[in-house]
């Protein structure tokens, strides 16, 4: 799982089938200490994140196993909204 911020939103009022009612999100990766890591991605969202919301990303496979159809090609989702980061006594935000 990976750290980001929400960038931005795709919309797209044509898609796959099974892709009707998801939104998806423009994510910039990010490394430890907050700043921005790698490129940006499009990740399912099904909880709820909105603009410069901190979240956290999983990636891969796994990420379609966060939806009702599994057979879903989805290769990044959001899986939290992060509130805060505690690094090794240091706080992040």
């Amino acid at each position: 799982m990976r750290i980001g911020t929400v960038i931005g939103k795709v919309w797209a009022t044509r898609k796959e089938g099974k892709f009707q009612g998801l939104k998806f999100l423009v994510i910039q990766p990010e490394d430890a200490s907050g700043e921005p890591a790698g490129e940006v991605i499009v990740a399912v969202d099904q909880i709820g994140a909105g603009d410069r919301d901190k979240v956290i990303v999983t990636e891969g496979s796994s990420a379609r196993f966060i939806l009702s159809n599994t057979e879903t090609a989805v290769d990044a989702a959001v899986v939290g909204i992060i509130d805060s980061v505690d690094l090794e006594g240091g706080k992040q935000s």
